[in-house]
C-alpha cells in the first residue's frame, strides 16, 4: 500500500474560532490509515535546504518568533515555537515525499502545498514554500534536472511563481480563481484564470486544453502537485463550484499524465476550507486514493 508523510506529530494550538482547519490533517491521515496506507512522521527539514529558497534574515525571524506585527498578520497565524516545528516538518515531509517519488513513482505529503510563501515573507497560512524548497534541494543534489509544479489550488501560488520566475529549472503552471486571493497575482509560466462559479465541465476542459502540451514542453523529471480542494462548491474561500466527482477526476487526470509520461509525482494537500470539514477531508482522501490507483502504487 502507499506510504505518506505527515507532520501530525507536531501540533499547533490555535486561538478559538481561528479559520484555519488544522484538524483536517489528522483526519486525512486517519482515513488513509484506515484503508491500509502507511503514514509516517514527516522529518525535520535541513537548514541548508531552507536557505536555498528563503532569505536568512527571514528564516531567523521565524525561528526566533520575531516577526513584526504586520508580518504576523500577513502570515495569518500567531507565532509560536510549535508553529515553527510544524512548518519545518511540513517542508521536511515534502522533501521526503520527493525522494520517495523518485524511488516509487509516487510521493505523498499529507500537508504542504504552502505556495504563498515568498523568499522573505510568509502569507496566507504559508510560512515556508515547501514546493520550491523540495525542488531546489533535490536539484542541488543532482537527483534531477527539471521540475514541474502543477498548482490546482483555487488560489494562485503567488509565492511559487515569484520564487521560480528566474529559475529555468522549475516550470510553474497554475489553474485558479481569477477574482480570488491573491488579488495581485504573480506571473507563473502558465496561468489559467477561471471565473467565479466554474464547475466540473468547464474546469476539466480548461485543464485538458492547457496542461498536457505545457507539461510535455517542460520535460520534467519530477512533478510537484498542489492539489488544493478549495475548488469544491461550498468552500468558504473558494468561489468555484466543482463537485467531489470533479475534484477526483481532476486528480486522476494529473496522475494519468504523469503515468503516461513516466514522470514521478509528488502530491501535497494544499487548501480546503469547506464549512463542512468532512467534505474537505473526503475530497483530499478520495483524490489521493485515485492518484495511487492510477499510478499502480
Amino acid at each position: 500500500m502507499p506510504r505518506a508523510f505527515s507532520p501530525r506529530a507536531q501540533r499547533v494550538p490555535l486561538p478559538a474560532g481561528h479559520r484555519f482547519p488544522m484538524d483536517k490533517y489528522d483526519r486525512v491521515a486517519q482515513r488513509l490509515e484506515g484503508v491500509g496506507w502507511n503514514v509516517l512522521d514527516a522529518p525535520d527539514v535541513a537548514d541548508e535546504a531552507l536557505a536555498l529558497t528563503h532569505d536568512r534574515d527571514y528564516l531567523g525571524a521565524v525561528a526566533g518568533c520575531a516577526l513584526d506585527a504586520r508580518a504576523e498578520r500577513r502570515l495569518g497565524f500567531p507565532q509560536s515555537p510549535a508553529l515553527v516545528r510544524r512548518s519545518r516538518a511540513s517542508v521536511g515531509g515534502t522533501v521526503a515525499a520527493a525522494r520517495a517519488a523518485l524511488d516509487d513513482g509516487l510521493g505523498v505529503q499529507l500537508a504542504g502545498g504552502t505556495h504563498h510563501a515568498f523568499r522573505d515573507r510568509g502569507e496566507g497560512f504559508c510560512v515556508y514554500n515547501d514546493l520550491v524548497v523540495a525542488a531546489r534541494a533535490l536539484l542541488a543534489e543532482g537527483a534531477m534536472r527539471r521540475v514541474l509544479v502543477i498548482d490546482l489550488d483555487v488560489h494562485q501560488g503567488n509565492g511559487t511563481a515569484a520564487l521560480c520566475a528566474d529559475d529555468p529549472r522549475i516550470a510553474t503552471y497554475s489553474v485558479h480563481g481569477d477574482r480570488n486571493y491573491p488579488f495581485v497575482k504573480e506571473r507563473s509560466d502558465l496561468d489559467v484564470p477561471l471565473p467565479d462559479g466554474t464547475g466540473d465541465g468547464d474546469y476539466l476542459a480548461a485543464l485538458d486544453a492547457s496542461l498536457p502540451a505545457f507539461a510535455r514542453a517542460a520535460r520534467p523529471d519530477l512533478v510537484l502537485y498542489q492539489g488544493g480542494v478549495d475548488v469544491l462548491a461550498g468552500d468558504r474561500f473558494g468561489r468555484l463550484a466543482l463537485s467531489l466527482e470533479g475534484v477526483v477526476e481532476r486528480d486522476r487526470r494529473v496522475a494519468t499524465w504523469c503515468r503516461d509520461a513516466g514522470v514521478p509525482l509528488v502530491t501535497t494537500l494544499g487548501g480546503g476550507y469547506h464549512a463542512d470539514v468532512d467534505a474537505t477531508v473526503a475530497a483530499h482522501v478520495a483524490g489521493l486514493v485515485v492518484v495511487a490507483e492510477t499510478l499502480g502504487v
